[in-house]
């Protein structure tokens, strides 16, 4: 089954030959850069599938505390056992999914803008979500003396992460709920939606540039710690408060030629995400410690710690709420209707669930067939 391509709108400059989703999430991680890392310790065991290395990608976030703790604490690796891990940070969605069409990577931690822009802009055939890894993590923080109520934000200058993005699209889709209109490719209207990467937001807020922003963890919470107030969480909007902000993906190559090695991978999320869950204080500490290692720069207290509270680390990708998003894209006019049929193998994750005595997740219908 083959997707359909995505369009942009005019207007859209320095994107004229890539579709809406590939306007995607820079570093949700206020102060992060890419860095390549090094290769895991303790590699012992026999090899899975023969194979030798297995390059899995992941963003130096909070939202990608699953890798992070993971691979800090080791927990992956010792279900990889011969098969050593090797791990690559990125900034932004597009250049892993390149990464991954490239053959760098085999497996990635990303979010729903490009896992579904990858999808669709190969026609279905480069990638597959077979996992899940967060949920939540986004929030509307706004200037307290300028924003007291909901009905405050119309009229005033609301930043999100860049034009497109998962949270443009829900910033978009809440505004058209309130009836309000604005202009999805220049952000003028009712409220005037300001792209701002997520590194300079904390910057143009203390300016007096932007009133507030609709954006992801730890940037909400540093815009707090900047004088901030939270309006909205946007896990209120979603039935049972969850919906996807993190995703595992696989080159569909790599799942065929591989499946030991992806089924050990997935082994070592769902253990890492319980162990999460079960430790959290020392979870929120081990992937602060990753952070640090990649960017040089750890998170303060005072943004961790609300920032960690506000995600849920979880097994099921909550394939319900991609739909739901690319349908916000859809209806904002910023995106064709695509075919996701086949985005999801969910298989390999519910063996591990089944064998861990866990419930089985579902596809949405989108499952590949």
């Amino acid at each position: 089954m083959h997707a359909t391509r995505t369009f942009l709108g005019r207007g859209l400059a320095a994107a004229a030959a890539l579709p809406l989703l590939a306007v995607v999430l820079t570093a949700c991680g206020y102060g992060s850069q890419a860095k390549d890392d090094s290769v895991a310790p303790a590699v012992t065991g026999e090899k899975i599938d023969g194979l030798d290395t297995v390059r899995i990608g992941y963003f130096p976030n909070l939202t990608h505390a699953t890798a992070l703790v993971g691979h800090q604490e080791g927990i992956i690796q010792k279900e990889l056992g011969g098969t050593r891990l090797s791990t690559a940070s990125f900034n932004a969605g597009p250049s892993e999914i390149e990464a991954l069409n490239a053959d760098s990577i085999d497996i990635g931690f990303i979010g729903p803008s490009p896992a579904v822009n990858g999808y669709v802009k190969s026609g279905g055939d480069n990638l597959r979500i077979i996992g899940g890894s967060a949920s939540g993590g986004v929030k509307l923080v706004v200037n307290p003396k300028k924003i007291k109520s909901l009905d405050d934000v119309k009229g005033k200058k609301i930043a999100t992460p860049q034009h497109g993005n998962t949270q443009d699209v829900a910033f978009l889709n809440w505004i058209d709920e309130q009836g309000w209109k604005v202009d999805p490719q220049t952000g003028k209207g009712d409220v005037s939606v300001v792209r701002s990467d997520n590194k300079v937001t904390p910057s143009a807020y203390l300016s007096g540039s932007v009133d507030g922003a609709w954006v992801p963890e730890p940037t909400a919470s540093k815009l707090v710690s900047d004088g901030a107030k939270v309006l909205l969480d946007e896990s209120d909007l979603w039935p049972g408060k969850k919906f996807v902000i993190t995703n595992i993906i696989v080159s569909q190559k790599f799942l065929k030629e591989h499946p030991g090695v992806v089924e050990a991978v997935l082994r070592g999320t769902v253990k890492t995400n319980k162990w999460i869950n079960a430790h959290p204080e020392e979870a929120k500490a081990s992937a602060n410690a990753k952070i640090e290692e990649l960017t040089g720069k750890s998170l303060p207290p005072e943004v961790i710690d609300p920032a960690w509270k506000s995600i849920r680390f979880t097994d099921d990708p909550l394939a319900a709420t991609l739909g739901a998003q690319a349908d916000h894209a859809v209806k904002a006019g910023l995106l064709e209707q695509p075919d996701l049929a086949g985005i999801y193998d969910l298989k390999p994750l519910n063996k591990v669930l089944e064998s861990q005595g866990g419930p089985a997740v579902a596809d949405a219908g989108l499952g590949v067939k």
